[in-house]
C-alpha cells in the first residue's frame, strides 16, 4: 500500500511498544523505514520484542513507567541526546471490565495515570522541546470508540481516552500553526494477546461482539498500523485535530462499547474480573 521510504529516518517513540497495538505499529513503521524507540514499563518484554523485530530496521527499547513523570522528562532527554524525535505514538494503556461501585481509588489512579496522565506527560516532553527548537512534528494517540459518548463498565478508560481526544483537538488548534499536528485513532474491538482477554472473560461473548458489528468481524493490528503509518506521514500534512474511527461501523451501530455487559455477564464472571491480590 506504502512506499517502502515512506517514513525514512523518522525518529519515532511509540508508549507501550512491546506488546500489542504498539508493537505492530512499531514493525510497519520499521518496514517503511523509521527509526523507532518502544518504551514500556517491562524491560524483558520489551528486550525481547526489539531483538525480534531488530532485522527490520533501527529498534531501541527504553523502560519507563510513562505515569512517572521525571522518568518520562529522563527517557526524553536521552532520546534527544542522540537527536529529536520527529513523532510521538501515545499508546500506552490499561482497562479492565468492573463495576463502577466497586472501584477502588488505586484502580482509578492506575488506569488515569496510564492513559490520561501517561499521554501528557510525554506529549509535553516533547512538545515544549519540538516548541523552543521550532520543529515541525506529529503526535498520533491511540483512543477508544466510547471516549465522545462513555461507557459502563469501564468508566476509568472513558475518562481517561475522553481527556486524551481533548488534548488532541485542543493542541491541535494551539500547536497548528508552530507545526506541530496533534490526531488520535479511536479503534474498535481488536483481538491482541494479553488485552483482550481481560475485555470478554468468557469465549461465548465473542459473538455477541460480532454481533454488534455490521461487518461481523473485528479489526486487525495490521489495519490499525497501516492507518497509523499513513497519519503521521507527510502524506496526511493537512489532517489535524482529528480522531478517525476504525470499528467497521459498529458505533453507529450501537454506542457504549461494553454497555451490555449487565445483560450478559454472570455473577461468576464478575467475581472473576476481579483484580488479584498482589502474593506478599
Amino acid at each position: 500500500m506504502f512506499r517502502p521510504d515512506l517514513l525514512l529516518n523518522k525518529r519515532i517513540l511509540i508508549t507501550g511498544g512491546g506488546t500489542g497495538l504498539g508493537k505492530g505499529m512499531a514493525e510497519r513503521f520499521l518496514e517503511l523505514g523509521a527509526r523507532v524507540h518502544i518504551c514500556g514499563r517491562r524491560e524483558d518484554v520489551l528486550e525481547q520484542t526489539a531483538v525480534e523485530l531488530s532485522s527490520k530496521g533501527p529498534i531501541h527499547a527504553l523502560p519507563c513507567d510513562v505515569r512517572n513523570l521525571d522518568a518520562v522528562e529522563a527517557m526524553i532527554e536521552s532520546i534527544w541526546s542522540e537527536g529529536p524525535l520527529d513523532i510521538l505514538v501515545n499508546n500506552a494503556a490499561g482497562n479492565f471490565i468492573a463495576r463502577t461501585e466497586e472501584l477502588s481509588p488505586r484502580a482509578w489512579e492506575s488506569v488515569i495515570g496510564i492513559v490520561l496522565m501517561g499521554t501528557l506527560n510525554c506529549t509535553m516532553a516533547c512538545g515544549r522541546r519540538w516548541l523552543k527548537a521550532g520543529q515541525r512534528a506529529t503526535v498520533l494517540s491511540i483512543s477508544a470508540t466510547y471516549a465522545p459518548v462513555g461507557s459502563a463498565y469501564v468508566v476509568p478508560s472513558a475518562v481517561s481516552k475522553a481527556g486524551v481526544e481533548a488534548l488532541t483537538r485542543s493542541l491541535a488548534v494551539e500547536w497548528g500553526n508552530r507545526g506541530i499536528r496533534m490526531n488520535a485513532i479511536a479503534p474498535g474491538p481488536i483481538p491482541t494477546h494479553g488485552a483482550f482477554s481481560r475485555v470478554l472473560p468468557r469465549a461465548d461473548l465473542e459473538s455477541v461482539a460480532l454481533d454488534r458489528n455490521p461487518m461481523h468481524r473485528f479489526g486487525t493490528v495490521e489495519e490499525l498500523a497501516n492507518l497509523a503509518a499513513f497519519l503521521v506521514s507527510d502524506g496526511s500534512g493537512y489532517i489535524n485535530g482529528e480522531v478517525i474511527r476504525m470499528d467497521g461501523g459498529e458505533f453507529l451501530q450501537g454506542a457504549g462499547e461494553f454497555s451490555n455487559l449487565g445483560r450478559v455477564l454472570k455473577e461468576e464472571d464478575w467475581q472473576s474480573l476481579k483484580p488479584k491480590k498482589p502474593s506478599r
